[in-house]
């Protein structure tokens, strides 16, 4: 009986033909089941709603390749046809408008999942993978007995993604950190920051403090990327006596809180953004932080606004910090963040390390 059905047979070669694979499998269930529910709905009895057509098309979007997806397209409007020719109600102007957007919004995304060479929901699990990785990059090493450190993350628009990114490194006895600002926000420049975040991780550590920022910018150099620009802050921090060394790359200056004047003091560390320049020039500055000191490291998304100087928006974070000593430094740093990121649209990130 099933030998007699003229697409039954064709189905069968079809699959008999080469090696079976995944993608064949998966339109040979799908077909079958959008001819089940298209003879179902075309009973008299409405055994099936045709509108479950529709479900056929998405999950075949999600998991069938362009051209088995466009065979599948074939099967189900041969079975909304059959439908209409039994006259069936709910085939009408509305499923087919459904049908026809679902159907382009399923082969847009199969062609953008081929294009990566990923098949089924993989490319959504890479993208959360990378997510992973690049949060764990972000998180600071275990500091010895004394030390306390804290990273705050805010993307643009609540994205997983963002131009902001942190690299850290400890030996137990130096601790190195490097927070980077990749132009742009969101999305946008998250692909970036993923690529960025590994190469300057691999750095980190395997090259000398002070030629940490001239091989981050050889690297760019090297990429040719027109889309931007990168600045850094790099701080050396010895954990055993509490002197440190900060180099800037463009980046907004760092900010030291002495316990004993109950002041912040802005760095003066300078030098040009990365990529740029072939020859990256960085003027250092050094310091000590003391018991009750602390290092504010920042990314632009938290004082810079359109229309508004830079140093304004440096005293007002640095007033809003004033919170954070009677708070406690670890309490009061996202509270921060927040509140300095609640009036703008873009990536925002704060590495604070302090001594008790």
């Amino acid at each position: 009986m099933l030998r007699k059905i003229p697409f039954l047979v064709v189905l069968y070669r079809w699959l008999r033909r080469g090696s079976l694979t995944r993608d064949r499998y998966v339109f040979a269930a799908l077909a079958l089941l959008a001819v089940a529910i298209g003879l179902a709905s075309g009973d008299s009895r409405g055994l099936a709603p045709s509108g479950a057509l529709v479900l056929i098309v998405v999950v075949g979007g999600l998991l069938l390749k362009v051209r088995s997806l466009v065979a599948l397209l074939g099967v189900v409007v041969a079975m909304a046809a059959y439908n209409a020719w039994k006259d069936v109600a709910a085939i009408g102007p509305g499923m087919i408008a459904t049908l026809a957007i679902t159907a382009v919004l399923a082969l847009t995304l199969a062609r953008t999942r081929q294009q990566l060479g990923v098949q089924g929901l993989r490319g959504d699990s890479m993208l959360l993978e990378l997510r992973d990785r690049l949060r764990r990059h972000g998180e600071m090493p275990e500091l010895p007995d004394g030390w306390n450190s804290q990273v705050v993350m805010l993307q643009a628009g609540g994205s997983s993604f963002g131009g902001d990114f942190v690299v850290s490194a400890s030996d137990g006895d130096t601790l190195e950190v490097a927070l980077v600002d990749v132009s742009g926000k969101g999305t946008d420049a998250g692909t970036r920051a993923l690529m960025l975040s590994g190469a300057f991780g691999g750095l980190l550590g395997s090259v000398q403090p002070g030629s940490f920022l001239p091989a981050c910018n050889t690297y760019l150099q090297r990429q040719r990327w027109d889309e931007g620009f990168v600045t850094a802050v790099h701080v050396v921090v010895d954990l055993r006596t509490g002197e440190y060394r900060v180099e800037s790359a463009g980046h907004p200056p760092a900010v030291q809180f002495d316990a004993g004047s109950g002041a912040w003091q802005v760095s003066s560390a300078k030098g040009v953004v990365l990529g740029v320049v072939p020859d990256l020039n960085c003027v250092p500055e050094r310091g000590q932080l003391r018991p009750g000191d602390a290092l504010l490291l920042y990314t632009d998304g938290l004082v810079e606004s359109p229309g508004s100087d830079l140093d304004a928006g440096i005293d007002r974070l640095l007033g809003e910090a004033e919170r954070l000593v009677p708070q406690g430094f670890g309490s009061g740093a996202r509270e921060l963040v927040e509140t300095m990121a609640a009036a703008r649209d873009d990536d925002c990130a704060l590495v604070l390390i302090w001594r008790t």
